[in-house]
């Protein structure tokens, strides 16, 4: 029999660790119209919204972030979209997450990654005002996720694959913890164990994800039940 290996926790922080669709995703929504809309006008114009919304849409269903649409379709740097989009005037008023983070973090067995489509800046701060910077073996932002120097951020399954390699784990003791279906989908493609939490996803763009979660749960917080389950 195989002997069972600690297990690689991969944690998104938007919508799983904290409740991003109260104050945060508003504004980089805002954020983001507003810089598409500078960057695709034109005669110094800006784009009006149903064009940009088109883009956001094309990119996002293209790439799984609107960012890289931008950089390799129209010449933005990375950096510079990142930087505009997560401005805030006030972040830490804007967080909003549940108190027994920290006391999870530490009952869960085996390594726990951030692994986030996020910038490293953004998530970096939201880490610290929740005090769990230092409950993460590592933290891995959107910029830092490339396969052959390329970035490839989630859902990509060829950077999902050289993470467990990096790790030296197999798929099957990998856990992603994720509010997003496709996320968790490319995940589960790759033979990872998936939890899927909902608690802070508007009703109206939930999917059924029957096929690609191993576990639903509502908070992080009720993961330490399904630890079984998610290692069986």
């Amino acid at each position: 029999m195989r002997r069972r290996s600690e297990p690689l926790w991969l944690f998104d922080l938007d919508n799983t660790l904290h409740n991003a669709s109260h104050a945060i995703f508003p504004v980089i929504s805002q954020n983001m119209n507003a810089f598409l809309a500078r960057v695709l006008g034109e005669d110094g114009k800006p784009a009006d919204a149903g064009r940009v919304n088109a883009i956001r849409q094309q990119y996002y269903a293209r790439y799984g972030v609107t960012m890289l649409g931008m950089v390799r379709h129209h010449g933005v740097r990375a950096d510079e979209f990142l930087q505009e989009v997560h401005h805030f005037d006030d972040l830490s008023a804007m967080i909003r997450y549940e108190r027994g983070l920290k006391k999870l973090l530490r009952r869960l067995p085996g390594k726990k990654i951030l692994l986030t489509n996020a910038p490293r800046v953004y998530s970096g701060r939201v880490l610290r005002h929740m005090g769990l910077h230092k409950h993460f073996d590592a933290h891995i932002p959107v910029e830092a996720m490339r396969v052959h120097r390329q970035m490839q951020p989630k859902p990509s399954r060829p950077y999902l694959r050289k993470l467990l390699a990096t790790y030296g784990k197999q798929a099957r003791d990998c856990i992603l913890v994720e509010d997003s279906v496709e996320n968790l989908l490319a995940a589960k493609q790759e033979g990872l164990r998936t939890a899927w939490v909902t608690g802070y996803t508007p009703a109206h763009q939930r999917k059924r994800a029957a096929a690609c979660a191993d576990v639903k749960v509502k908070s992080v917080l009720q993961l330490a039940r399904h630890i079984h389950r998610l290692r069986a």
